[in-house]
């Protein structure tokens, strides 16, 4: 991202405080804050500066203006969409707290933003992969799948671990990381069914792919649209479905390139259960992988296991009772006011265990089902499942509001 420079055309007073709004800004905006997040947190310390200011955020670009209608001073700022990162979302949140506490001064809290905006991913490559290899295992066990898919899962979230590696490195590589994801994925679980009986394909590819779906793009993108940020939720919408898109194509190359090589396979093979015991160490697994993958400060694990379990819990308790699509709203109200009871007593952002809770929830894997069947000629059986996913979404987003009613989330400062 580009450097900001300091405002010039404004009266000296409001020059570093209007410094500090357009770095927080970029700094939110880079580590996957939703736009009603962003203007929200922003408008909130923009009052606690004695600032007029107004903002409009999209997921590549951010406009801030401020001033009287007829002074304003306006500012873009060209942004690409940003990776969750909830460490350097908690330390943002503590440089607020500094500032707007009198703390720290204008100055000192842009200085502390760029540091943070500097600062090295906090997990290494093989932590980082490894954490793939064991979120993607976890979620076999989620979706129905025995030792072998198990196995699989995590092989394919090791190569993609790798995979996501090259893409830092190499940019043009990044470009088609997605397609070159899927892939991978899909040839690596057909050609393990040539090898492997009584083993699934389709849970050993979706659950290899669980961590690139995206899942909480669409319901990010659902609740954006929820809260009347159109421009947004409808690029983000758009980017979802695209993305969708590319990883089933990837999907149905890679199998079919294993079919013409290596011959064909049995792909709806139901997987060989697991005992009982094995879904509560996958329970654990999954948010301590989620939380490495999305860069949470150590000392937060706990709670985002906490988390992972109460929406699980929660989604588990409301299906039984009501169905998945109210399932899913019970499990997204149960994470919500439990994540801002928790922003509220450690005083950190409610997305630290907000989003590995949610994580667990997003009906990515419907969507992925969906695509499947409407691959496979299946149109009544794709337009049914695609149904089902919004409608799983909707319940998220609607547990997601009301929870915030219920315990609105805490001012800044």
């Amino acid at each position: 991202m580009t450097q900001i420079p300091a405002p010039d055309n404004l009266p000296a007073e409001n020059r570093d405080a209007v410094g500090f709004v357009l770095r927080l800004a970029r700094a939110l905006h880079a580590y996957g804050y939703p736009a009603h997040r962003v203007e929200g947190a922003l408008g909130e310390v923009a009052r606690r500066l004695r600032l007029t200011a107004q903002f409009f955020s999209t997921p590549t670009s951010f406009m801030a203006s401020f001033g009287q209608l007829e002074h304003q001073s306006t500012y873009l700022i060209r942004v690409e969409p940003g990776d969750v990162d909830l460490g350097k979302s908690a330390d943002i949140e503590a440089i607020i707290h500094e500032v707007v506490g009198g703390r720290m001064t204008l100055a000192e809290g842009s200085a502390a933003l760029e540091r943070v905006h500097a600062a090295p991913p906090r997990y290494g490559d093989l932590t980082t992969m490894l954490a793939f290899g064991l979120s993607s295992s976890a979620a076999s066990r989620f979706l129905g799948g025995g030792l072998r898919e198990a196995l699989v899962a995590g092989l394919i979230g090791l190569v993609i671990g790798v995979l996501l590696m090259v893409a830092g490195k190499v940019p043009a590589f990044g470009r088609v990381f997605p397609f070159i994801s899927a892939f991978s994925a899909s040839f690596i679980a057909a050609a393990a069914a040539t090898v492997l009986p009584h083993y699934s394909v389709y849970v050993g590819t979706l659950a290899g792919l669980i961590v690139l779906i995206p899942g909480l793009t669409l319901t990010t993108a659902m609740t954006e649209l929820s809260s009347g940020h159109l421009s947004s939720g409808t690029a983000r919408l758009s980017g979802a479905l695209m993305l969708f898109l590319v990883i089933g194509f990837g999907v149905a190359i890679g199998s079919q390139t294993v079919a013409l090589t290596l011959g064909d396979y049995a792909s709806r093979v139901r997987p060989e259960a697991l005992p009982g015991w094995t879904w509560w160490l996958a329970l654990v697994a999954a948010p301590l992988g989620f939380a490495v993958l999305f860069r949470a400060h150590a000392r937060d694990a706990i709670w985002i296991l906490l988390a992972g379990a109460l929406g699980i819990a929660g989604s588990r308790v409301g299906s039984s009772a009501f169905g998945p699509e109210l399932g899913a709203f019970v499990g997204a109200l149960s994470v919500g006011v439990a994540s801002n009871v928790y922003a509220y007593l450690l005083r950190r952002p409610a997305s630290v265990t907000l989003v590995p809770g949610i994580l667990l929830l997003v009906p990515g894997s419907i969507g992925f089902r969906s695509l499947s069947s409407l691959l496979d000629r299946e149109v009544v059986t794709g337009v049914e499942t695609a149904f089902t996913m919004v409608l799983i979404g909707a319940g998220l987003v609607a547990g997601l509001l009301l929870a915030n009613v219920l315990v609105p989330e805490r001012r800044k400062g």
